[in-house]
């Protein structure tokens, strides 16, 4: 299974008072969301699973994509990462899947996946992290196919 984590772009901070769930993109945001999109759309098999998170943000950052998607409210700001592997069904799942979401759950989902310890690993704002499971000579692996930042397109 290939599991593709992208992090929404850059937002707007949140106002005094106001909704986290309803940040909206920055400018420079909306550019890197453009960025990774033109480059994802060249990458993603046809059959990609698309999830996304129900905060405004994630949803802005997904729809440059042009692709169907589903909104999830597993995949807020609070996601539990155990919870979000068993919703993708990794590492048995067939079908590739593209999660759209947030730190600290995409990290810890790295860092469960790659097994290594979660306080080392934060995803930039905008980037994407491939990650493919194998099995190899009867040994479950997870390789790392690519990170890529929008800054580097």
């Amino acid at each position: 299974m290939d599991l593709i984590l992208w992090r929404h772009a850059e937002a707007e901070e949140a106002a005094p008072g106001g909704s986290d769930a309803e940040r909206e993109l920055t400018v420079r945001g909306e550019k890197q969301a453009l960025r990774m999109a033109q480059w994802l759309e060249r990458q993603l098999p046809e059959s990609t699973r698309i999830l996304s998170s129900p905060a405004r943000r994630c949803e802005q950052t997904v729809l440059c994509l042009g692709r169907k998607y589903k909104v999830r409210d597993e995949l807020s700001p609070d996601g539990q990462a155990e919870q979000l592997l068993h919703l993708v069904h990794w590492p048995a799942q067939k079908t590739p899947t593209l999660l759209v979401g947030h730190q600290p759950w995409l990290g810890q989902i790295l860092a469960l996946a790659l097994n290594v310890p979660e306080s080392g690993l934060s995803v930039r704002k905008g980037s994407v992290w491939w990650l493919r499971s194998r099995q190899r000579e009867g040994l479950s692996q997870t390789v790392l196919m690519c990170v890529q930042s929008p800054e580097f397109l």
